[in-house]
């Protein structure tokens, strides 16, 4: 089977074809807010997305060397994300899936970048970090669903950083530009709070938003990395130490940061379990993991109805049906 998946939960609109598990083509681009610190806004964004998609569209036909008429299953990003935005892979599956007369199954966003990142490593049995945008999460996978065994009890690390990020007055791509800020900077005090294996970030943004004034941009950056990082591997240790799992495994935005792969990676080794990240382009939010994803539950026979697709902006993770 070949599957077209469609990924829209945010700034990202992406358009990935799979076929039986091989990525044929992963086409995405990204809605740049138009001033430093204005943020997504959720109209732009989702302008951005069905403005684009016709071009996005070809491309990824293109890549794949595939007519429309090769597709026999098209996957969307059902959610979690933003409304206006998830709106846009909704709509533009459910008219594919009705004029080419082929299924449509939706997909949680946090289920493709688990699948995707197993695929990578080959892990089978992970102990998940899952680092986004608006979400953050320790999970493992029983037999038909997820269960989270920790979580932000507030906002997610990507929300840390970009609010950080624009109080700053940094660029778009705020995750990296903190990353090479803090290559440059030393340790200032930070709260942290980690409570059993959940974790609080607001309080510490409001912290570190307060020393703006009087330290540098690389030392605050350095600090709230650290501080933030020290937090997951205490909480992701923890649930390692409860689980007895063998593999680690980072996905999610988030786990492109290098420093975050060299902590998790040392934790893990401590416990003898093997650790992997997926390569960056497909922890960035892609269009190939919604394929990959949906070709996987349609296999299980999991099956969506065209009349029940809608976007679901608080989808959680353990919401997810894995199997029958």
């Amino acid at each position: 089977m070949i599957c077209l998946g469609i990924e829209s939960t945010a700034h990202t609109l992406g358009i990935g074809i799979c076929k039986n598990g091989e990525i044929l083509a992963n086409a995405r681009s990204m809605y740049k807010s138009a001033k430093p610190g204005e943020g997504i806004i959720p109209r732009k964004a989702a302008e951005h997305h069905s403005e684009i998609f016709p071009t996005l569209y070809k491309q990824a036909l293109a890549q794949a060397k595939l007519t429309p008429d090769k597709i026999g299953l098209y996957a969307f990003s059902e959610g979690p994300g933003i409304g206006a935005c998830l709106r846009t892979a909704c709509a533009a599956a459910k008219y594919l899936s009705a004029k080419h007369r082929k299924p449509i199954i939706g997909v949680n966003h946090c289920h493709s970048h688990i699948e995707i990142a197993k695929k990578f490593t080959g892990f089978k049995d992970p102990l998940t970090l899952y680092v986004s945008g608006g979400n953050t999460q320790i999970l493992v996978e029983e037999k038909k669903s997820f269960h989270v065994l920790g979580e932000t009890l507030d906002i997610g690390v990507g929300n840390l950083f970009d609010s950080f990020a624009r109080e700053l007055g940094l660029q778009f791509a705020h995750g990296s530009a903190i990353e090479q800020l803090a290559l440059k900077g030393k340790y200032t005090e930070l709260p942290y709070t980690v409570k059993g294996m959940n974790l609080a970030f607001s309080g510490l943004f409001t912290a570190v938003s307060k020393k703006i004034p009087s330290t540098s941009k690389e030392d605050l950056c350095y600090s709230l990395q650290e501080t933030v990082y020290a937090m997951l591997c205490e909480a992701s240790e923890r649930a390692l130490t409860l689980t007895g799992k063998r593999e680690v495994m980072v996905c999610g935005g988030v786990a492109q940061n290098k420093r975050l792969q060299q902590m998790m990676g040392e934790m893990a080794k401590e416990h003898g379990a093997k650790f992997g990240v997926a390569p960056n382009e497909f922890n960035a939010d892609n269009g190939a993991m919604i394929a990959y994803t949906g070709e996987i539950l349609f296999s299980r026979g999991i099956r969506s109805k065209l009349k029940d697709c809608r976007p679901r902006q608080k989808y959680r993770s353990d919401e997810v049906r894995l199997r029958l």
